[in-house]
This record gives structure tokens, C-alpha cells and sequence, in this order.
């Protein structure tokens, strides 16, 4: 089984032939950054084109039984998730609309303070506000994932203990491996995976030893000395994959309608666009090369099946539901 914790890629038929390529059970997909709730519907809609003209290559997930569904009929399923709190706007009631309309996934914080909680680009971290207790609670309830990526550290250590339910790091990769202000410091990391939640290793190339250049056996081997640190049942892939997407796109990511200025985030002023990916992860058909490299690690065949995907399904299995039906 594979799965991917998390891409935003520019979506087209052409990418989900290559999905299918590479043996893609399922993955989780960006609908928001910076959207409002109206916005984020109308992404939605535009999904629901895609699950109508494209029937045979992809369909809607909303339950990890989905995925062993999608995987018997060589389709991918797709879940959706915000990387901002923006769609419930102020209203804690649309965590549950949004859910009902297939949402599954929701962060905190995008790289700034929001209502929720603190980003990993403010100088200060307050932690979680008063009104992010209450989401995650509602978040808990309905089954939406607490997600962290672009999270401070106290603010995500909170979260981790706050929860009823483990929470996830989607996609980032340990500060200790490339001390990259996305990347996640050790008491992060234990607080979230102590608790039973996942870390998806991102492969975009700012959060990598060597940034494009980053080899293969680099990255695997970071796999696996993590999963000696943290347990390698709490690990899985969050490839963070943009393929095809214009760069005005991470202009409107990182900036969205809160500057009028332009962030550079960690890449180089001089190229503010998306930086070249990996020679050997150029898109979703390099999955097998990331399964082969992990072979030459050490790591067991059951330990390497569940970071290509069966940590994810079992984390969905439970994370997904609401608490009256588990």
C-alpha cells in the first residue's frame, strides 16, 4: 500500500495517469491555504469535476476503507485537507460542514499566528489560543486531523496534549537532520509521536540536507534513524510534492492577503519561485525509488511497507471517525 501524507500539485489528467504509475493508493491533497469557506467550496467543486471526468483513475476518499476500495479497482483516493484554519473563518461550526463535505484534514496555523494557534515564522509562541481548544476539541469529535506542519513548537506541543486523538506533522522532516525552521525539534517530535501520531517526511527540497541535491540514500537514511528515535509505526511519506505548479502559485502560499510585501519563506530571494526537486523524485512515479532506497537501510519489510502507507491507513482508520462511531 502507498500513500502520500500530503501534495499540492497542479492537477491535471497527466498527473493522475503517473498517480496510477506509481502505485498511489491514495493521497492526501491540499484544497486551502488562504481560502475563505465559500473559496474552499468552490475547490470542491472543482474536485468534484475531476471525480466525473476522470472515474477510472481517481475517487472521492472519505474513509480509510476508501483506500482498500480505490486499490481494488486501480484508482487513487483522494482526501482533502486545509493547510490553514481560514475556512472555518471564526465559525467553529463549520469544522463539522467542512467535514461533512469531505474535509479530513485541517492545520492550525500556516507559518503565522492565526486564531488557533502560532506558526513557525513568528518570533513568539504563545501556544494555543482559547479558541483553538475549543476546535481541536470540535475537530476531535467530528474526526477532523490535527495537522502541524507549518506550526511553532510550543503551539504543537499543546495540540499533542490537548487532543483526545493522536495528531499529525504531514509533512516536514526532523530540525536535528536539516535545521530548517519548518523542520520539527526533538521535544516536538516525541510529544506528537508518544501519543501515537504520525510525521509525513517532506521532500521538498528546503527541508532536505543538500536542498535539491539531496540524494536518495540521504533522505532514506533519515528515515530510518528517525524510526530508531521515535518507533517506526509513527512515520509515513508526506512528499509535499507541487508538481507543475507556476510560481506565482508559492507567492499566494506564503503570502496570501495578509502582506503586501513578497515572503521568501526559507528559499533564496534571488529565486523565490519553487526550487527544482530531486533528480530521483520528480513525480508520483518515483514512489518504488523511495520503497528500493529504504531497502538498503536496514529497515524490515513490514517497517518499510508501513512508512509507504500502512501507518497512514491505520492512523486514518480511527482518525477519520467521529467519536459516536468508533
Amino acid at each position: 500500500m502507498n500513500i502520500d501524507g500530503l501534495q499540492y500539485a497542479n492537477w491535471s489528467e497527466k498527473i493522475f495517469r503517473q498517480m496510477r504509475k506509481g502505485g498511489l493508493d491514495a493521497i492526501h491533497v491540499t484544497i486551502a491555504y488562504h481560502e475563505t469557506f465559500r473559496e474552499t467550496v468552490l475547490q470542491i467543486e472543482r474536485w468534484n469535476r475531476y471525480f466525473e471526468l476522470y472515474p477510472d483513475l481517481i475517487m472521492k476518499g472519505r474513509w480509510a476503507s476508501d483506500i482498500k476500495k480505490a486499490r481494488d479497482t486501480g484508482r487513487t483516493a483522494i482526501f482533502f485537507g486545509a493547510q490553514n484554519p481560514s475556512p472555518i473563518e471564526d465559525d467553529i461550526g463549520l469544522v463539522e460542514v467542512l467535514h461533512d463535505l469531505g474535509l479530513r484534514f485541517m492545520q492550525l496555523t500556516y507559518n503565522n499566528q492565526s486564531l488557533l494557534a502560532t506558526g513557525c515564522y513568528e518570533d513568539e509562541d504563545p501556544g494555543l489560543t482559547r479558541m483553538g481548544r475549543e476546535v481541536i476539541a470540535e475537530m476531535n469529535r467530528v474526526g477532523l486531523v490535527v495537522d502541524m506542519s507549518h506550526s511553532a513548537d510550543r503551539s504543537t506541543i499543546e495540540a499533542a496534549e490537548v487532543s483526545n486523538r493522536p495528531i499529525a506533522i504531514t509533512h516536514a522532516n526532523p530540525y536535528d537532520w536539516v535545521p530548517a525552521r519548518r523542520n520539527k525539534r526533538d521535544a516536538v517530535l516525541r510529544a506528537v509521536t508518544d501519543r501515537g501520531g504520525m510525521l509525513g517526511f517532506s521532500l521538498y527540497p528546503h527541508h532536505l540536507k543538500g536542498k535539491s541535491d539531496c540524494s536518495r540514500s540521504d533522505f532514506c537514511e533519515m528515515i530510518a534513524r528517525t524510526a530508531d528515535l521515535y518507533g517506526p509505526e509513527n512515520l509515513g511519506i508526506g512528499s509535499d510534492l507541487c508538481q507543475d505548479q507556476p510560481d506565482s502559485v508559492v507567492e499566494w502560499m506564503r503570502v496570501g492577503r495578509w502582506t503586501k510585501k513578497i515572503d521568501y519563506g526559507e528559499g533564496s530571494a534571488s529565486a523565490p519561485g519553487f526550487p527544482a526537486m530531486p533528480d530521483w523524485f520528480k513525480d508520483n512515479r518515483d514512489f518504488a525509488a523511495l520503497r528500493e532506497g529504504l531497502s538498503t537501510t536496514g529497515m524490515s519489510t513490514g517497517e518499510i511497507d508501513g512508512i509507504m502507507g500502512g501507518n497512514w491507513y491505520r492512523f486514518f482508520e480511527t482518525e477519520f471517525l467521529a467519536k459516536a462511531d468508533l
